[in-house]
């Protein structure tokens, strides 16, 4: 019988990775200021830049380092392509339509 799974320690808590999923950037910040994310060293401008304009991609990658490719890898990973795939839509057809 393998253990590994049973006394795998994860850190990002559970409201972190329910509340990325709505507002993501939100999450992230309140992550950040209670010490939530110091366990993976994110120091310097690239984590911060990917904070800013890619907060989906930090996610997915802090949820990759801590848990590797779980449930909750992919669901999130559903939720970025389904926001990445319905914005362009919105915006072509609001242009349409006020041109």
């Amino acid at each position: 019988m393998d253990l590994h799974p049973l006394t795998a320690v994860h850190f990002l808590p559970l409201w972190f990775l329910v509340f990325a999923l709505f507002l993501p950037r939100i999450a992230l910040l309140v992550g950040w200021l209670q010490g939530t994310l110091v366990q993976f060293h994110l120091h310097g401008l690239i984590p911060l830049l990917f904070g800013i304009f890619l907060p989906r991609i930090l996610i997915l990658f802090l949820i990759y380092v801590d848990q590797g490719v779980s449930l909750w890898f992919v669901i999130h990973l559903v939720v970025a392509v389904m926001v990445w795939g319905g914005s362009g839509g919105y915006h072509s057809r609001r242009r349409r339509r006020d041109g």
